[in-house]
């Protein structure tokens, strides 16, 4: 900011003033017949008349030298900035070796707070030190730190550390490291490593720029993890006890490091606890203490058998977001980038991630303790049906109704479930059997489709894989290929996929697992029996095209048998829109990544958070095969007279029998019978399904602007029962009586409310039909 003072007249400041009074000499005055009239004079011209050429001089000189130190500076701030590039900073590698013989692993040193890690990481590091302390890299060498110790309980220990270097003292290369490390860990007589013995094989150093810097987490289906950005992969995760005193009323009492937050011990957890103390005790959330302390201390799970590390289990999707509408402008900055409620999990079964507590106490809470045990699944552990006395404990229940079967009856080849869920995919594909298993079952339920895999077979509660070595003697070498994609091609259907995309045979390399073969594989029903796999050669498959359309959890294909109002896999693609939390209009779900829905539901909204909710029948509800997904985007039809939109999903959906799209008609086709929509019951929350008949366009004109791009139809049952609401963007579904499938072929623009018997207002919808080319052109034109 620049401030500009005009002096008025010629009266110049006190300043300049005071100075040419002071340096009139006087000796001056004394030559004056007047003194006073140098006083009453110009006194800029008396100073400047009277400066003495020794004066002059030194006014110069110094003017001089301050010129000098002001194109000095100048220079050398031009010539830092713009000719010198950055000084080199730290040079860090990153360096592993596995003991042998002389010391092992033991759980205590998984923990970085524990007394045992400490000494023993102190330790080696000292003995490092040493090593290059005393050899030619002495001038650039700064110091060792090791990062942690991995390995099984009482055999080798693996030793993780980095060494830091400075560039500028001298050039250290991964050659130079290794050859220095590997001449006292190859030597006998090597004071460093007395009574260790070292594999030299182990020996791994690799330059990291950043080994020191934490990446936030990144999305994943299962957990949020932290990891050093380098090339070498970090130790894996191990699981120990749980230290952080504040958080002890945990349900769990094992925990693992990197947190949520990127804490790799207890020690960094304390540093930063207070923060999230205030959070709690300022009650932004009545669940804050429980979300931060899973944050802080997240359960753990141990490793199943052929997995390389334990597993962070971190708090659901939902019970974030939940948080983060509470306490999330209450967080310190640093973590509020680090807290993305995208990246956690969506529950899918216990192990997944860690549901939000109480949900039967909520339920009671609102008044709807007769949801409690009535055979719909309302929350995400499926607490409110597992607790009843239909369902004994260890039992899975069936999803639907008031059901539940022993484990062992699961795929016994007896159905037990109303909807046949206890002998569905028994025989699927997955990337291993562990990915299926993991998950500690509480219903028979897949929660989602692989489509690209082993084949992975249940029987009675065990899985395994389909061993292929008995197809070299049962089938002739030129029928084997067309053997093998006939029971991939069987594999996909099962799954339905429409496509294969490959089938390959090979070895498996996951351990401790059950094999079956292929009793007969040219016979009509393939016949699986137990048997022994020694080469571990085994059946891989990949499927592409889910089929669209399909009820996969209804026997009955079509309305035969489908109750007014919905159940868990009625409708899966089905779609609830909520503008920052409300829940205001529909959609349909057309692809992993669209919906459709109305332009109307976005009129004159503000900028707001989008959310997409799919596999729920219930709003206040929410069950383990719920999924959610972020709004990102919204293009509008150009077909005149049209209001449908198509609304991008920020992620894919993942398919599952809860959770797939609708099919779109052929362009043109408008086959109006077997249609019916979607509304939800005002008081009950629940999704209704509600028959259409065709009616006169007259009807619709009366209530609002019909184009040639609309449809009226009217309720096939005038019922008065105020659960016929249908809010904007229900879809007009229409079954297909040639394929069986349900189709698109409207989309409502505004909003139907209940009404008295025989005063129902029509239901105008927009054609899909006229729609289709531009939908196909967008879906491929944005990925």
């Amino acid at each position: 900011m620049t401030i500009s003072i005009e002096h008025k007249g010629k009266r110049k400041a006190s300043w300049d003033s005071k100075m040419s009074v002071s340096t009139v000499s006087t000796r001056h005055l004394a030559r004056s017949e007047t003194p006073s009239s140098i006083l009453s004079s110009d006194s800029d011209i008396r100073f400047t008349r009277k400066l003495g050429s020794h004066y002059r001089c030194g006014c110069c000189i110094v003017a001089a030298f301050l010129l000098f130190l002001l194109v000095a500076a100048v220079a050398v701030y031009l010539g830092y900035t713009f000719l010198i590039s950055d000084p080199p900073g730290e040079q860090v590698f990153r360096a592993m070796f596995r003991v042998m013989k002389g010391d092992s692993f033991s759980p205590e040193l998984a923990d970085p707070a524990t007394v045992q890690f400490q000494h023993r990481a102190r330790d080696y590091r000292e003995r490092v030190n040493l090593i290059y302390r005393r050899s030619d890299l002495r001038p650039a060498f700064i110091g060792t730190e090791v990062l942690a110790f991995d390995g099984m309980d009482g055999q080798d220990l693996v030793v993780h550390f980095n060494l830091h270097f400075d560039p500028r003292q001298q050039e250290v290369t991964i050659p130079d490291l290794v050859a220095i490390l590997a001449s006292h860990i190859e030597s006998e007589t090597s004071p460093y490593f007395a009574n260790l013995t070292i594999d030299p094989k182990s020996l791994d150093i690799k330059e990291s720029s950043a080994a020191l810097t934490t990446t936030l987490p990144a999305p994943s289906t299962s957990a949020v993890t932290v990891s050093p950005s380098t090339t070498t992969p970090p130790p894996p995760r191990r699981c120990g006890p749980l230290q952080l005193e504040y958080c002890s009323n945990l349900p769990h009492n094992v925990t693992s490091y990197p947190n949520a937050l990127g804490h790799n011990s207890i020690q960094a957890v304390k540093d930063d606890v207070i923060a999230f103390r205030e959070l709690v005790d300022a009650e932004c959330y009545r669940l804050a203490y429980e979300f931060v302390c899973q944050l802080l201390q997240p359960a753990c799970l141990l490793r199943s058998p052929g997995e390389a590390e334990d597993k962070m289990v971190l708090p659901c999707r939902d019970f974030c977001r939940e948080f983060q509408g509470g306490c999330g402008s209450r967080l310190p900055p640093r973590f509020k980038s680090i807290l993305d409620c995208g990246n956690f999990p969506e529950y899918h079964g216990p192990g997944s991630c860690n549901s939000k507590p109480g949900c039967m106490k909520e339920l009671q809470k609102l008044g709807l303790s007769s949801r409690i045990c009535d055979g719909v699944v309302d929350c995400p552990d499926l607490s409110d049906e597992t607790g009843c006395s239909y369902c004994l404990e260890g039992h899975l229940h069936c999803g639907i109704g008031t059901v539940c079967i022993p484990p062992e009856k699961r795929c016994d080849g007896i159905i037990d479930c109303p909807n046949g869920s206890d002998e569905r995919h028994c025989l699927t594909v997955a990337p291993s059997v562990a990915a299926v298993s993991s998950i500690i079952p509480t219903t028979p339920h897949q929660p989602y489709y692989f489509s690209e895999g082993y084949v992975v077979f249940n029987e009675k509660g065990q899985s395994g894989k389909l061993c292929t070595e008995n197809l070299n003697t049962t089938i002739p070498e030129p029928n084997r290929e067309t053997t093998l994609n006939s029971i991939a091609a069987s594999m996909c259907s099962l799954l339905s996929y429409q496509n294969v995309n490959l089938v390959r045979i090979q070895e498996d390399s996951e351990d401790n697992v059950r094999y079956v073969h292929m009793q007969d594989p040219t016979a009509a029903e393939i016949t699986f029996v137990r048997a022994p796999c020694p080469k571990k050669e085994v059946l891989y498959v990949g499927c592409s095209e889910i089929e669209c359309g399909t009820q996969p959890l209804r026997d009955n294909t079509g309305v035969e048998g489908l109750g007014k109002s919905a159940v868990h896999g009625d409708w899966p693609w089905h779609a609830a829109l909520f503008k920052d939390g409300v829940h205001v209009c529909d959609g349909t779900l057309v692809s992993s990544e669209w919906l459709l829905t109305t332009a109307s539901c976005f009129q004159g909204q503000p900028k707001a958070q989008w959310i997409a909710r799919l596999g729920s029948v219930r709003l206040s509800g929410s069950s383990p095969w719920q999924q959610e997904r972020p709004v990102v985007g919204m293009v509008k039809s150009p077909v005149e007279g049209s209001t449908v939109v198509m609304v991008k999903l920020e992620q894919p959906v993942k398919i599952s029998d809860f959770v797939r799209p609708v099919c779109l008609p052929e362009e043109g086709a408008e086959n109006t019978t077997y249609c019916h929509t979607l509304g939800w019951a005002r008081n009950r929350e629940q999704l209704q399904r509600i028959q259409l008949q065709p009616s006169p366009m007259l009807r619709c004109e009366n209530i609002s602007i019909p184009t040639v791009n609309s449809f009226c139809t009217e309720p096939a049952y005038m019922q008065d029962d105020c659960s016929e609401e249908e809010l904007a963007g229900s879809p007009m579904l229409c079954l297909s009586p040639e394929t069986k499938t349900w189709k698109i072929l409207g989309v409502s623009n505004w909003r139907i409310a209940c009404s008295k018997v025989g005063v129902e207002r029509p239901r105008m919808y927009d054609k899909i039909t006229s729609n289709i080319p531009w939908i196909k052109r967008t879906m491929s034109a944005i990925p």
